[in-house]
């Protein structure tokens, strides 16, 4: 019988959770995920993913399931100091999200290519399912909001949109 794969267009929250139950069912090694990578953002200079992350970190089983994002268990120190330092933080990533960003960003500056250091990524987390990012090339969703043309996480999280 031949193998069968299953490809997914993956991005967010609900896909992490509908991915959590596909390799329930199915082999994880069956399971091809393609992550949006519209959201992804670069904060303090490092290269964030938030819907390659939250893939990772449910598949990985790290998810901090009460808040819906970032790891269980996760601090947020070096975010509290930045605010002290006078820096904006209103993306809220806690020290261990923020040890996945600078991981990523020096595997990119090492010359990586973003499937290459997601696929690394993965494996460190033990994550089985093949992640790949939607392009290694840099694609961002642009909101137009009157005069104001906004990254996607200045609309969606800075200015509370998701809250509403």
């Amino acid at each position: 019988m031949p193998m069968v794969k299953v490809v997914a267009l993956a991005g967010g929250v609900g896909a992490a959770k509908l991915l959590r139950g596909l390799v329930e069912v199915l082999s994880p090694r069956d399971l091809v995920i393609v992550g949006n990578i519209g959201d992804d953002i670069e904060l303090y200079g490092l290269h964030i993913s938030p819907d390659l992350d939250i893939i990772m970190y449910t598949l990985a089983g790290i998810v901090d399931e009460a808040k819906g994002w970032g790891i269980v268990g996760d601090t947020f120190h070096c975010l509290e100091m930045l605010g002290r330092l006078g820096f904006e933080t209103w993306f809220k990533l806690g020290d261990r999200d923020l040890a996945i960003h600078i991981a990523r960003t020096k595997m990119l500056r090492d010359g990586m290519g973003l499937s290459q250091a997601t696929a690394k990524l993965c494996k460190m987390l033990g994550v089985e399912a093949n992640l790949i990012p939607a392009s290694d090339d840099p694609v961002r969703t642009k909101v137009q909001s009157g005069q104001l043309l906004l990254d996607f996480q200045e609309y969606f999280v800075k200015r509370g949109t998701m809250d509403t």
